[in-house]
């Protein structure tokens, strides 16, 4: 059960009220009846001294009997108790009692302190009369000498009576100082909890979502502080809120806006977000608030998503779902433990390869009948001086070969670059491989003064790869090598770097400048024109030369210097098949 604040601010003063109430009761009535007590034995000194006079001479004249008929007359006139006792405790007369039946008062503690000559007090039960009484005992001295004790009495109840009436008078005077302190202090747990409530209300209002609540609080104090701070706190929280639904109106209009399917999952795999666009490849719909693979039975979108990867890492991977050629990048969202994927259609660009793809091999089939057509007919023609102008003739000759070596890259890349193309791999030893390809440029290395040389180191394992194709990469990397370098030296340099195979092809050449080297592996792309026409180049051979290392899992680079040479480096992985 909920209690409220303002119940147990009264409740405990009710507490603190009550208990200070009983606290001044039980003070007030010890402290009273301790000094009525006091006042009381004070009365009953003064009285003895009054009586002493003539008991002592009483005791001098040994009057014992008519001592005792003088006290008992004395005794009803005070409203006390009168007692004579000699130095022995015998009890000489007394106001209320035969004092011949009455026992030896020497060891009662007011009698024994009168006989030492001080002024005897005591409390305690009478067990001659039964009742609670208040006992002073003077000394009675003559000439130095204590002769016996006066002792007065009076009884409690007659404290008593009086006190009974002036507690109930206290008692009252406290009890309505108690019920105004706890009005006082409702009103006073009122005015506190006021602005709390005010405040508890606001807050009710601003959790219901109406942010514009503002709260009024007229104290002067640290309440009105308070609320200052709740105004200035729902205003920022208004401001924040009609921030983030601006940023979330413009996050939705640009995921909207997205030619890329995105989708993000929490850790335990609910979609949280998913962009029309992903739906539209997935032909799916309300894909938001279910599980990925509740939503999307694709396997291999499945197995890209749940893929185990860690913090900040991404993957990505081209795959075919429902005839669409999708490329799909996953990547960890931080310490959330979700996952966002991004999906690109790229189906039209890959149609369009495969229509380029296909143009280039149907018009480079195309091209070689003719070509070798025109080739042969210019083979067939007499070495003799029938021809008019042999200068036309050797252009016609030299342009018609470089057209069927285009024609020959042109359908060896497709090849290559074909879905369906396999490597026929087999391990071998690359050296010899490498030294028939210079012995195949001999004639071509003598006629330009260029050294040549295969760089092997001792004990190289043999490579796992297509032996057709390694050859073709290197015959174009030292084809390339010839046709920039005057004179030189070339190397094919081998070796083994860890769990790869570097084939490296180096030249003393011309080098190529530093801003072609991006793009020295694109097809058709030539640095020097002149020089490439002059030599019959395609612009395919190094493209020729990325592809066949990629399909081996590999990778090239190049390093090159103008005017020192340029080094192509290929690197194998050992079973690249």
């Amino acid at each position: 059960m909920k209690k409220s604040i303002s119940l147990k601010v009264f409740g405990g003063y009710v507490l603190i009220i009550l208990a200070l109430s009983g606290l001044i009761l039980t003070f007030s009535f010890s402290r009273i009846r301790s000094h009525y007590e006091e006042i009381l034995a004070q009365e009953l000194e003064y009285l003895g001294r009054a009586l002493s006079v003539d008991v002592s001479s009483f005791l001098q004249e040994g009057r014992t009997a008519e001592m005792d008929a003088y006290l008992k007359k004395v005794g009803k006139d005070i409203h006390a108790r009168v007692t004579v006792i000699d130095p022995e405790g015998v009890v000489l007369a007394d106001s209320s009692s035969d004092p011949t039946k009455m026992e030896n008062h020497r060891y009662r503690p007011e009698v024994a302190e009168a006989l030492e000559g001080k002024i005897g007090r005591s409390l305690r039960f009478s067990y001659t009369v039964e009742a609670d009484m208040l006992y002073v005992g003077l000394p009675l001295e003559r000439d130095g000498r204590i002769e016996g004790v006066l002792r007065l009495s009076l009884f409690l109840r007659t404290i008593n009576v009086l006190l009974h009436g002036l507690t109930k008078t206290i008692g009252l005077a406290v009890a309505i100082i108690a019920v105004g302190a706890l009005l006082l202090a409702l009103l006073f747990s009122l005015h506190v909890v006021g602005p709390i409530r005010k405040l508890t209300g606001a807050a009710r209002r601003v959790a219901g979502g109406d942010l514009g609540t503002k709260v009024a609080i007229r104290h002067n104090d640290e309440f009105r502080e308070l609320g200052a701070a709740f105004n200035s706190m729902t205003g920022r929280i208004q401001k924040l809120f009609s921030d983030v639904s601006e940023q979330k109106e413009e996050l939705a209009r640009i995921l909207s806006s997205l030619q890329e399917g995105l989708l993000v999952t929490d850790r335990e795999g609910r979609i949280v977000k998913a962009n029309e666009r992903l739906a539209t490849l997935f032909g799916e719909t309300g894909l938001e608030g279910k599980f990925v693979w509740e939503a999307i039975r694709k396997p291999k979108l499945l197995e890209l998503l749940t893929s185990g990867l860690g913090e900040g890492e991404s993957r990505s991977e081209e795959m075919l779902v429902d005839g669409k050629r999708l490329l799909c990048t996953a990547a960890r969202l931080g310490k959330q433990g979700g996952v966002v994927m991004t999906c690109h259609d790229l189906t039209a660009i890959r149609n369009a390869e495969v229509m380029k793809r296909d143009l280039a091999v149907n018009v480079s089939h195309e091209l070689r009948t003719p070509i070798a057509a025109i080739l042969g007919a210019i083979e067939s023609l007499p070495e003799d001086d029938s021809i008019a102008d042999k200068a036309a003739l050797d252009i016609l000759k030299r342009h018609a070969e470089r057209l069927r070596l285009l024609v020959e890259d042109l359908l060896t890349l497709s090849r290559l670059e074909d879905q369906g193309f396999r490597l026929e791999t087999r391990a071998f030893d690359v050296a010899p491989l490498a030294q028939s390809v210079l012995h195949l440029f001999a004639p071509r290395l003598k006629e330009k003064n260029i050294e040549a040389e295969v760089v092997v180191p001792p004990g190289l394992p043999a490579l796992k790869a297509d032996p057709y194709r390694i050859e073709q990469m290197l015959i174009n990397l030292v084809d390339n090598a010839l046709k920039y370098t005057d004179g030189g030296r070339i190397e094919i340099l081998l070796r083994n770097e860890g769990r790869e195979f570097v084939i490296a092809v180096k030249d003393t050449g011309i080098g190529i400048p530093a801003e072609h080297l991006p793009r020295i592996f694109e097809r058709f792309y030539v640095v020097d024109k002149s020089r490439s026409r002059k030599l019959g180049g395609t612009g395919l051979g190094l493209s020729i030369v990325k592809h066949i290392a990629q399909l081996h899992g590999g990778s090239i680079s190049v390093e090159s210097e103008e005017s020192r040479g340029s080094t192509f480096t290929v690197r194998l992985p050992f079973g690249a098949a």
